[in-house]
């Protein structure tokens, strides 16, 4: 029997790239999608996260987890500091979308340029590597820029004017890594690729490769609840 992995976002356009990179890298898993879309507009409007806002979130993850997922992925980096506390309530892995992304970024380099096409998600990501950094004692320069109208011509079926406004934006970073914060982006990495001589990082491929390899790494019969930066370091470090 294949796994069962819970998959929640805060808007569709994050539902292709997650499929994708699932049926690339872990075809065989079951994967079981939630959307909340008022999610992210009740964040956006409101621009700070609430208690109410965070009890959806992990009300979303119990879910889930009661339907029998056996690992909780989120699409959304705007809803950090929720998504820790459904790390620290559920007995199964919880991944932050970005954690294995911005452990990739920290062994690139030590100059970082994070792209977001949704307001709160940029300052998130920075807040998340901050943490990361002052851990593992790392100086790190870090820059962020938001993409206006990016996210907005997705929703609306433009997929080249979204690439194309996230590659310009991209086209004067000084760093050693560019980060795309959202999952929707990764369609973008081609085109912002071209444009900066820096390594350009997407979410999703490694949200799935670090969940396949944490599903994969049995303690006592069971998938080991490695959640937290700092225990997906040691496993993709160890490469189990």
């Amino acid at each position: 029997m294949s796994a069962r992995i819970g998959v929640i976002h805060a808007t569709r356009v994050a539902v292709s790239p997650i499929e994708a990179a699932f049926e690339n890298h872990w075809p065989e898993v079951e994967v079981v999608q939630l959307i909340d879309e008022a999610l992210s507009r009740d964040l956006d409007r409101i621009g700070h996260l609430t208690p109410a806002i965070s009890e959806r979130v992990e009300s979303l993850a119990a879910f889930a987890h009661r339907g029998g997922a056996q690992a909780i992925l989120y699409s959304c980096s705007a809803f950090g500091p929720a998504i820790e506390a459904v790390q620290a309530m559920l007995p199964v892995p919880v991944l932050k979308p970005n954690q294995a992304m911005l452990d990739e970024a920290l062994a690139l380099g030590s100059c970082i340029h994070v792209l977001s096409t949704f307001r709160p998600s940029g300052p998130s990501i920075r807040r998340e590597l901050e943490a990361l950094a002052a851990q593992r004692k790392l100086d790190l320069t870090i820059d962020d820029s938001y993409v206006p109208g990016a996210l907005d011509a997705l929703h609306a079926g433009d997929g080249d004017t979204h690439d194309a406004l996230i590659a310009e934006a991209a086209a004067g970073a000084q760093a050693d890594v560019v980060v795309l914060a959202q999952f929707s982006m990764a369609r973008a990495l081609y085109e912002v690729s071209r444009r900066v001589d820096a390594k350009v990082l997407s979410s999703p491929e490694s949200a799935v490769l670090t969940l396949k390899r944490m599903m994969r790494a049995p303690v006592n019969g069971h998938a080991q609840a490695t959640n937290g930066a700092a225990a997906t370091s040691a496993h993709n470090m160890s490469g189990s």
